[in-house]
């Protein structure tokens, strides 16, 4: 199995998805755990004193005017994970948890936060072992970071709550610690705030969003290269000549994905046949302009979620010098922004591929294609409804593209009054990647039908792949009306599961 060192300089886009997705087995380097050490003296000497200091020998948030005495800090480092522990609804998903406890465990390795090695080390002992706690869907505002989520991770970590098992069975974590011979922490000074207080949850979201819409938007361009095709038009537009005099890298990345696919085709350039037009419609001519400029949205977010990978998220964090210091670097502001920023382009990404969609299914503009590509129109309704449903989606994907960044709600009796709400940005951007993953599914169905109604004419040797690797994978081609959603699904899960690019890339090579 793949393992993934954890020192003291950040972690990698790859390893978080290695250990949220792929279960790696995590380590702890050498330096990560001098530098803990190290830390833990400074905190140490700092708790001797008699001068009150912010997590250290305080309250928290507005509670942090009381002094709290040595032999009550212990019991303070406690209750402020299980108070913080607050969360409710659904649970949130398994990758969503590792990817959450991994990235605090990265930042609580910097050395930046006066943890104990012992605790870091029972971190990484618990994702190893496969234990995940139960993280519920509200209860981060983003700020103080992801504060009830990641209280509920700490508190597995001191085996009380609830965790879900290698097996998937949620069970009382103090069992399953127990029976991995994990002993529970018993936390000291500073080390309850120090496990609370990160953007650690929204960030593994947008790790994994960008993941996977890495996939989605070369998926974009190979449905839209099947729509090209099935409606006859032209790939003169994708000319790398015509988008090097606007020079935006997406646009040039996303035509020339699309021209790739498109080669050797002998549907397209067809405008002066028996219906003469001189340019395609906007969706399909304009394609590489929306799928690039949310491509350079995808490479400005990946450029944050570096930074963020690279950072050590606290409050108060250790300094070098020996200082121990309150700070804002907790607030998800940055995550948050290009989380919902992302959220816009997925949703115009979606909507340009339904606009293809309707226009492979009227008559009066798919350039000779039988009304809702059915098989006989009347008697039967072919994929007039698969749109609707596509249509739905994509009215989803518009109000999930409403900023949650843009709102704030004061809490802490106005000490934390401007929040982030980038936990919020992040659960919604997860739907959002899921619904375009169904658009596209649906644009596949009805672009791979209408190329197979063309007759005469062969279609490019990349998309003709994708449509044979589609109908192995269950999907069906043209003929009379039929129970539609299992082919809907099975589309779905053939776009999701990265095979469309597979199946293209194995005639064209890699897509940028």
């Amino acid at each position: 199995m793949h393992t993934v060192v954890v020192g003291t300089s950040g972690v990698t886009a790859s390893d978080v998805l290695a250990v949220a997705r792929d279960g790696a087995r995590i380590e702890l380097s050498g330096e990560a755990l001098a530098a803990l050490a190290a830390a833990r003296g400074i905190v140490d000497a700092l708790a001797a004193r008699p001068e009150p200091v912010y997590g250290v020998s305080t309250g928290f948030g507005a509670l942090a005017t009381r002094h709290i005495s040595p032999e009550l800090r212990a019991q303070l480092q406690r209750n402020i994970v299980r108070s913080h522990a607050a969360g409710m609804g659904p649970r949130v998903e398994r990758e969503v948890v590792r990817a959450l406890m991994f990235l605090r465990l990265k930042t609580v390795c910097s050395g930046h936060t006066g943890v104990r090695p012992e605790v870091a080390q029972t971190m990484a002992d618990v994702l190893n072992a496969g234990i995940t706690p139960v993280v519920h869907e509200y209860g981060s505002l983003g700020c103080s970071g992801d504060l009830a989520p990641l209280s509920h991770c700490a508190l597995t970590l001191m085996g009380e709550g609830d965790a879900e098992g290698p097996d998937g069975v949620v069970r009382p974590a103090g069992e399953l610690l127990a029976e991995h011979g994990i002993a529970p922490v018993e936390l000291r000074e500073k080390e309850g705030l120090a496990l609370l207080n990160g953007t650690d949850g929204m960030l593994g979201m947008l790790v994994m969003a960008l993941a996977d819409l890495d996939m989605l938007y070369k998926s974009a361009d190979i449905t839209a290269a099947l729509s090209l095709e099935a409606l006859l038009g032209t790939d003169k537009v994708l000319a790398p000549e015509l988008h090097a005099i606007r020079p935006h890298p997406g646009q040039g990345a996303s035509a020339a994905n699309m021209l790739a696919v498109l080669e050797g085709s002998e549907l397209t350039g067809h405008h002066q046949d028996d219906a003469p037009r001189v340019q395609d419609a906007y969706s399909v001519r304009c394609a590489p302009q929306v799928a690039g400029a949310g491509r350079d949205t995808l490479a400005h977010a990946r450029l944050v979620a570096e930074r963020e990978l690279a950072s050590a998220v606290d409050n108060p964090v250790v300094l070098p010098d020996g200082r121990v210091e309150s700070n804002g670097n907790f607030h998800g502001a940055p995550v948050a922004y290009v989380l919902d920023f992302l959220a816009i382009a997925v949703a115009d990404l979606a909507s340009i591929a339904e606009r293809r969609t309707d226009r492979l299914l009227d008559k009066n503009r798919s350039h000779g294609l039988p009304p809702f590509l059915a098989d006989d129109a009347g008697v039967d309704s072919g994929l007039m409804i698969a749109q609707y449903t596509q249509a739905a989606l994509v009215s989803e994907l518009k109000r999930l593209a409403v900023p949650a960044s843009a709102d704030s709600i004061p809490s802490s009796a106005m000490q934390e009054d401007h929040v982030s709400m980038g936990w919020s940005a992040a659960r919604k951007l997860r739907t959002a990647v899921d619904n375009l993953t169904r658009v596209l599914a649906v644009e596949l169905y009805a672009a791979s039908r209408a190329v197979e109604l063309r007759e005469g004419l062969s279609p490019a040797p990349a998309t003709q792949a994708a449509i044979s690797a589609v109908r192995k994978a269950g999907v069906e081609g043209p003929g009379p009306d039929r129970f539609l959603s299992p082919d809907l699904a099975a589309a779905d899960v053939f776009v999701r599961e990265g095979r469309l690019v597979s199946a293209v890339e194995a005639v064209t090579g890699p897509l940028l």
